[in-house]
């Protein structure tokens, strides 16, 4: 088994145990303001490498979100929504291919790619995953102003989250 697979194991643990961990706690820790919630997760899927095969990248995304599912007690909302963003994930990167277009197995890193492009894909993609996940979670279109509330705080602090980790640890993989 090559190197790489063994790296995206690592890194798959370790983002779910922080998540579950670290970020579950934190959102807990506000019962009387429900809108803190920070998600880290889906930056598995965002690093993989541009060529991994679509049905990899999915049945990937749909395994995270359940074992995701598992410690946040929610029945097949964090797989949908992964499933969602691995599948919105390749026509997203072909659409934002920079000139010279991607090196052949690179990963999607700020180290690669650019702390601006690297920005603009993490944004892009998470913004669906958060707004998508507290549509899911509702399940109406009633409470649509909670539903934006949530999103748009938690899309901040994910992504400050995000970006922080990505500053401190600057994978080159």
């Amino acid at each position: 088994m090559s190197k790489d697979f063994f790296n995206n194991l690592f890194r798959f643990f370790l983002i779910c145990l922080f998540q579950v961990l670290v970020l579950q706690r934190i959102g807990n820790a506000f019962p009387d303001f429900p809108y803190v919630n920070i998600f880290i997760y889906p930056l598995f899927i965002l690093l993989l490498p541009f060529q991994t095969n679509p049905m990899l990248l999915n049945g990937l995304g749909f395994l995270l979100g359940l074992t995701i599912d598992m410690f946040y007690d929610s029945p097949g909302i964090h797989a949908s929504v992964m499933l969602f963003i691995a599948y919105f994930r390749p026509s997203l990167v072909r659409r934002i291919e920079p000139k010279g277009g991607y090196t052949a197995n690179s990963s999607p890193t700020p180290k690669r790619m650019g702390w601006a492009w690297f920005f603009r894909y993490t944004g892009i993609l998470m913004g669906l995953h958060i707004f998508f996940y507290f549509s899911v979670e509702a399940f109406t279109y009633v409470y649509i102003v909670s539903i934006l509330i949530k999103s748009i705080i938690s899309f901040a602090l994910s992504m400050l989250f995000l970006m922080l980790i990505m500053a401190i640890t600057n994978p080159s993989n």
